[in-house]
């Protein structure tokens, strides 16, 4: 491996509270053989207290037709990638992504322009349960192409110091989706573990392509914040409680005090719709 894999493959070996492992071996057991790989992610890694929280997952397939009993899943993960589900146990409650290996590979990639991938992968991420030594290099890999995507697609600024960088990076990820962060939260990305970053600064930016550049961020933001949209509509079909769950979420980074009514959980596609604009309009979602 290289030093980028290594340092991938390090980070994804940190161990991690043996009930988020218990968890994800059951959302593997749920998908039976062909589940390749779960990985944990996001804010929840910097938590030690996790009851109460949202945890977050991404299944990773061998194959989708393979991994449902009912077609229309199978069709909705390949078309509009990735289905998300919710899941509990163990006392925990967590939500889960799924991606097959070819998907996963190619959207950590710069052959997407979709942000959704390779943004939250440049981050930290542990490999919490794999069916085999394959399975496990095979993530390691895919994971090895995000940090240098994300700093290629942001292109470099003369004389900007590596973590400069980064935080301008994620910065450009965060205004190319809908985000219920507040203002500042892709610096604090950067600035929760800066020496992370600054080990893997070079070797990231070593296997940065020459003449990679940012293309249109324009049209990066058009197109993730409508993709956005599809896959929250798309959600409310798969995701048991996705409508608290979104309330939840932007009331914790955002700050704000929203109640779901009765009528909103019996109809989560028209609640999610009904709260976009108010929410795009007080600056709660961007």
């Amino acid at each position: 491996m290289d030093d980028l894999e290594q340092l991938v493959a390090a980070e994804l070996a940190t161990p991690v509270d043996s009930r988020v492992s218990t968890l994800a071996a059951a959302i593997a057991a749920k998908h039976g053989s062909a589940s390749r790989a779960v990985l944990f992610y996001g804010s929840c890694l910097r938590e030690m207290q996790l009851d109460g929280l949202m945890l977050d997952f991404y299944l990773i397939v061998s194959d989708y037709r393979a991994a449902y009993d009912r077609r229309w899943l199978s069709v909705a993960n390949r078309w509009i990638p990735p289905n998300v589900f919710y899941f509990e146990t163990t006392g925990l409650t967590a939500k889960y992504a799924v991606l097959s290996e070819a998907d996963f590979h190619r959207l950590n990639g710069p052959e997407t322009r979709s942000v959704s991938v390779w943004a939250r992968f440049a981050q930290p991420s542990r490999l919490v349960w794999s069916a085999n030594e394959r399975a496990q290099q095979m993530a390691i890999d895919a994971i090895a192409r995000a940090a240098p995507t994300l700093l290629a697609a942001a292109g470099r600024v003369d004389g900007e110091a590596p973590l400069d960088w980064w935080r301008r990076a994620f910065a450009l990820t965060y205004s190319a989706e809908l985000r219920a962060e507040r203002t500042g939260r892709a610096g604090s990305v950067v600035d929760a573990d800066p020496k992370r970053y600054q080990r893997f600064s070079r070797p990231a930016i070593a296997a940065v392509s020459a003449g990679a550049g940012s293309g249109s961020w324009a049209r990066r933001r058009l197109e993730g914040k409508a993709l956005s949209v599809v896959r929250l509509a798309k959600a409310s079909a798969t995701f048991a409680g996705g409508v608290d769950y979104i309330a939840w979420k932007i009331n914790r980074h955002a700050g704000t005090q929203i109640v779901i009514k009765p009528w909103q959980r019996r109809w989560p596609l028209l609640a999610a719709i009904s709260l976009l604009p108010r929410l795009l309009k007080s600056g709660a979602v961007r």
